[in-house]
């Protein structure tokens, strides 16, 4: 299911200007594929409705950026648009226990 989800994400992405908005939805959306194999197919299920679309994923990021504007410049940090895309898609909170993150070792613990 990982690889449908990827593939669909890759034709979208074709219809649209490399390294615009909408292709780089289609990165972090196959990043969070490969990470997360349950959000693949949530994803792909998804991407089969027209209106859940990179394109309209993007709408969504743009307009959090345009109602946090400051001096007239608007940003979105990667963690901000990740989290605007799980609701978008329904897929919940990111999987954080992976094996992904390093560990923290206290060294006090051993005393």
């Amino acid at each position: 299911m990982t690889q449908r989800a990827i593939d669909m994400l890759r034709e979208q992405q074709s219809k649209v200007k490399e390294r615009s908005a909408p292709w780089m939805v289609a990165e972090q959306l196959m990043d969070i594929c490969r990470r997360e194999p349950h959000s693949a197919e949530l994803i792909a299920r998804d991407l089969e409705n027209p209106d859940m679309g990179i394109v309209q994923a993007e709408k969504k990021i743009k307009a959090f950026a345009d109602a946090h504007k400051n001096s007239g410049f608007s940003c979105v940090t990667p963690w901000e648009a990740e989290e605007i895309l799980r609701e978008f898609y329904g897929l919940g909170s990111a999987d954080t226990d992976d094996g992904d993150f390093p560990k923290i070792l206290n060294l006090a613990d051993f005393l």
